[in-house]
């Protein structure tokens, strides 16, 4: 069954005082892109958990962010050392004054000195938190993978009845291509009439020209295996290897046939059909877009 690229899950748990917080959503992309955000602490893992998400996703951008709240956990703040800050003000004046200098010290010299600014230092987290973390971050990623299954369940549903509205218009071009050749020899007869008034119509020639355009005009292969791609369409909805690169290929060649059934034929309800059938894979094209 096909699965949808839009998604999102989140997660949350307590665990040593700390709230863990996991937010994973993804958009449609061409590839497998994934986006971790996560806390320094956890830095030394997160090729582990982009492993993790390739395995159970193929495509799509995935976003995930990690975040605790809680005692402990308060990581972000950088401290200011004011000492050494008016160390440094006081050096770069005196060198000002020495050399006669006409640049001011400005907040931009002052912030190239990183001693002035100390970042605390993570506070290490223990191997029973990690494991926790590791728990809320695959079950926010399961609730992801539901909300794209249960999205992709909608896509088929919405592609099943366009795909069966399709075959209907299509069933009215077959009907219909017979009496276009019928029509057109009861036209030609007719105006050939006019214009000979008054000779004998030779009924051979004028069969040789009807059978001449009804080869140029036959759509029999172009109709049967517009309906083979369209039953490939359906088994591949419900395999387990839908894939949006396939089913995009499938409409490719769906829409070749019809532009063919289109130049061929120039009658006016058959070209409405045509139209009306490009209209259809237009918009599966657009949620083909969608599916992983």
């Amino acid at each position: 069954m096909i699965k949808s690229m839009t998604g999102y899950g989140r997660a949350e748990t307590v665990f040593e005082d700390k709230n863990i917080i996991i937010e994973a959503k993804s958009v449609n992309h061409r590839f497998l892109e994934i986006i971790l955000r996560t806390p320094s602490a956890l830095f030394p893992l997160e090729l582990e958990y982009k492993k993790k998400i390739t395995e159970r996703f193929k495509r799509g951008r995935i976003e995930v962010f990690i975040k605790f709240d809680g005692e402990g956990t308060d990581v972000s703040k950088v401290n200011l050392n004011l000492e050494i800050a008016r160390d440094y003000f006081n050096v770069l004046s005196r060198l000002k004054e020495e050399f006669n200098l006409e640049s001011p010290v400005s907040l931009k010299t002052l912030v190239g000195f990183r001693d002035i600014f100390a970042v605390p230092a993570e506070t290490k987290l223990s191997p029973e938190f990690l494991i926790q973390v590791e728990k809320t971050f695959l079950e926010a990623l399961e609730i992801l993978a539901g909300m794209r299954k249960e999205e992709g369940f909608a896509l088929f549903q919405d592609m099943e009845i366009r795909l069966k509205t399709i075959t209907e218009i299509m069933e009215n071009v077959r009907q219909r291509a017979p009496q276009v050749v019928s029509e057109y020899q009861k036209r030609l007869a007719e105006r050939i009439r006019e214009l000979t008034e008054g000779y004998t119509l030779d009924e051979a020639r004028l069969a040789q020209e009807v059978a001449i355009m009804a080869e140029r005009t036959d759509i029999t292969e172009e109709i049967v295996r517009m309906h083979s791609h369209i039953g490939q369409f359906e088994a591949l909805l419900r395999s387990d290897d839908a894939e949006g690169r396939k089913i995009d290929f499938l409409l490719q060649e769906m829409n070749r046939e019809i532009n063919t059934i289109g130049s061929k034929v120039g009658d006016i309800e058959i070209t409405r059909h045509v139209i009306e059938v490009k209209s259809e894979l237009g918009k599966l094209r657009e949620q083909a877009q969608n599916i992983e």
